[in-house]
C-alpha cells in the first residue's frame, strides 16, 4: 500500500469512526491522530500510520517462520519477549529479529 493510499484510508476511517476511536484502537493520542489527519503533525507520522495499517488495513506479509500472516500478528510476535519455552519461540525470536516486519 502506498503512503498516499494509506493516508486516504486513514482519513476515511477517521471520518467514519471518529478520531477518538481510531486513536484508542492504535494506542495513540487523539490529538496526534487529529494532527496527522490535518497534516500538521510535527514528527514523521510513519509510526502512527504503521499502527493504523496494522489495526485497520488487514495487510499481510510473508513471515520467514510462519508463512503469510497479518501485519498485526507480525507486530504482536515482534513484541513478544524471548522465551525458551519451546523451540518454536526461539526460532520466532530469531526470525523476527532478522526480518523486523518488513513487508
Amino acid at each position: 500500500m502506498t503512503r498516499q493510499d494509506l493516508m486516504k484510508r486513514f482519513r476515511d476511517t477517521v471520518d467514519e469512526l471518529g478520531q477518538s476511536e481510531v486513536a484508542r484502537r492504535i494506542g495513540k493520542s487523539s490529538s496526534a491522530v487529529n494532527q496527522v489527519y490535518h497534516g500538521t503533525y510535527q514528527a514523521e507520522p510513519s509510526v502512527l500510520l504503521r499502527r493504523f495499517e496494522e489495526e485497520f488495513c488487514g495487510t499481510t506479509i510473508k513471515c520467514p517462520e510462519m508463512g503469510e500472516i497479518s501485519l498485526k500478528r507480525c507486530s504482536d510476535e515482534r513484541g513478544t519477549p524471548l522465551s525458551a519455552s519451546s523451540p518454536r519461540r526461539i526460532r520466532m525470536h530469531k526470525a523476527c529479529k532478522e526480518c523486523g516486519g518488513k513487508p
